[in-house]
C-alpha cells in the first residue's frame, strides 16, 4: 500500500511541474511576487559576471520588486549560455533593466498539462494490463518445493 502511496505522490508531483512554463510578457509588467525570468544581454553578462557567473543567459525567480531602472529578483536558478544551470536558494539580487533583453513569466500551460495527463493515463493503462502493481508473477501456480538436497544442473 506505501508503494502505491508513494507512485501517486510521485505521479502527482511531476504532473504538477508540467502545467507551468515561462511565456513572454509581451509588453506587460509582471507584479511582485510572480515568478519570472530574465534573459541577460551582453552588457548584463559583463556587468554581473563577477556577482553571478561570466556566462549567464537567463536569470529565474520570484519577482520582489520593479522599478524602471531595475529589478529586484529572489533568484531560484541561473541558467548558462553552453547549457547547464546553478541552482540558487532565494538571495535577492538587483539587476538593471537595460541588462535585461526579454522578460518572462511563468504561466499554465494547456499544451504540456494534456501531454502529461494522455502519459499519465497511459502509464495507468499499461500497468493494468500488464500486472505490473500486481506481484509480479505471470504463472499463479506454486513453485515446487526445491529444499532438500536437490541438485540443479544445465543442460548440455
Amino acid at each position: 500500500m506505501k508503494r502505491i502511496r508513494a507512485i501517486a505522490v510521485a505521479g502527482c508531483a511531476s504532473f504538477l511541474v508540467g502545467c507551468y512554463t515561462l511565456q513572454p510578457t509581451g509588453g506587460v509588467v509582471p507584479q511582485p511576487g510572480n515568478v519570472i525570468g530574465l534573459d541577460i544581454n551582453d552588457a548584463g553578462r559583463a556587468a554581473l559576471g563577477g556577482a553571478m557567473g561570466p556566462a549567464i543567459e537567463q536569470v529565474e525567480g520570484r519577482l520582489v520588486q520593479q522599478t524602471t531602472a531595475e529589478y529586484v529578483v529572489s533568484v531560484n536558478s541561473i541558467h548558462l549560455l553552453r547549457g547547464g544551470d546553478q541552482i540558487w536558494s532565494g538571495e535577492e539580487v538587483r539587476i538593471r533593466s537595460d541588462y535585461v533583453s526579454s522578460v518572462y513569466q511563468r504561466r499554465f500551460s494547456k499544451s504540456r498539462t494534456a501531454a502529461l495527463a494522455a502519459a499519465a493515463v497511459g502509464s495507468v493503462a499499461l500497468m493494468a494490463t500488464k500486472g505490473i502493481i500486481g506481484s509480479g508473477l505471470l504463472d499463479p501456480t506454486p513453485l515446487p518445493d526445491t529444499s532438500g538436497h536437490t541438485i540443479l544442473r544445465p543442460r548440455r
